[in-house]
Order: structure tokens, then C-alpha cells, then sequence
């Protein structure tokens, strides 16, 4: 995938950014309340950006964008495959005129790792607006939940995280609010 294969810039655009296996697909499913994004049991199974137009209606053109991004980390894929990401997704993230949200996964179930940090500051040095999302807070109980959100807000230096389950739907209309907000809808 290059940028020429990319939609032509129009609407806002909401990227999921996050390693492989946080629950990406899983989220943007749980967010369009269908199953559009392609869940993997095995991580790394996106290999380029998917791109799901939003409509508010069949006739009606499109209000927002999401895209769902390689997830990097483990993912167990050959190098010659993993050494083109950069080619699409830092431009995409550094370029891309109509991207208005950058919403960054991160595993509420470990703390947090070198490549969620290293993506903050590429984020701040590109100045991409960016939101936390902590996937997977189903699995913890409100104490260990506040307490492993307080970790990965320090580790990643952010001020806020919003955590979501894509099983439970909790977090989901805060998320949505968040996204319309970016993109003026």
C-alpha cells in the first residue's frame, strides 16, 4: 500500500493506532455496532490501512473515516512485510491533512511498552491530536482498573486515559463523543 492508494482527502478522519492484538478491529466493530474491522485470533493479520467510510444514511455521503492500522509489537510477520509499514503508515500519520483523531490502544492489562511510549512522542512531534484508550478494562475490578490506568497514564505521559471494553460496550459512548467532537459532527 502507498498514499496514491489511499481515498482521496474529504472528510474527517479517525485512525486506530495500537500494537498488535490490543483489540483495534474489536473496538471500531464494537463502535460501528457491527463487524465491518476483521478480527484475528492470531496478532498482525493487518497488513495495510482499511479504510471504513461512516454514513449517516444509504444515500447520504460520508460524515468520517476510520482507519485501522497495521498493529505493530510481536506481531509475527516476516520482515520484508513489517520493513514497508513505515513507507504508508508515517506518512498517513504525518501527512494526512484530513486526519482529525489519532486514537491510540493500549492493553489496560499491561503496562505500558517502548512502542506505545515511542508512539506519543512521534504523535506530539508530528502534532496529531491523540486520545488514549485503555481496551480490555472488562478484565479488572474498578480498584486494579483505577490503579492500572494511573500506571499507564505515568508511563506514557499523558494526562488522561479513556477506558473501554469492546465486550461489555462500557466506554463506548464517552469514545464517541470524543470522536464527533474531533471531527465537528
Amino acid at each position: 500500500m502507498n498514499a496514491q492508494q489511499f481515498p482521496l482527502p474529504g472528510v474527517p478522519e479517525v485512525a486506530f493506532l495500537g500494537r498488535s492484538n490490543v483489540g483495534k478491529s474489536s473496538l471500531i466493530n464494537g463502535l460501528l455496532g457491527s463487524n465491518e474491522a476483521r478480527v484475528s485470533q492470531t496478532p498482525g493479520r493487518t497488513r495495510a490501512i482499511n479504510f471504513f467510510a461512516l454514513h449517516p444514511g444509504p444515500t447520504k455521503p460520508a460524515e468520517m473515516i476510520f482507519a485501522d492500522l497495521p498493529g505493530y509489537g510481536y506481531a509475527k510477520i516476516s520482515k520484508s512485510i513489517s520493513a514497508e509499514w513505515p513507507s504508508f503508515i508515517e506518512p498517513y500519520i504525518e501527512d494526512r491533512e484530513t486526519l482529525a483523531l489519532c486514537v491510540c490502544l493500549v492493553d489496560s492489562n499491561i503496562p505500558a511498552q517502548e512502542s506505545d511510549i515511542q508512539l506519543q512522542h512521534a504523535l506530539r512531534r508530528w502534532q496529531r491530536p491523540a486520545l488514549v484508550v485503555a481496551t480490555k478494562c472488562d478484565r479488572h475490578s474498578n480498584n486494579t482498573l483505577r490503579n492500572a490506568l494511573r500506571d499507564l497514564q505515568r508511563g506514557l505521559g499523558v494526562e488522561r486515559i479513556l477506558p473501554v471494553s469492546a465486550n461489555k460496550k462500557t466506554g463506548i459512548k464517552e469514545l464517541w463523543a470524543e470522536i464527533a467532537a474531533s471531527c465537528g459532527v
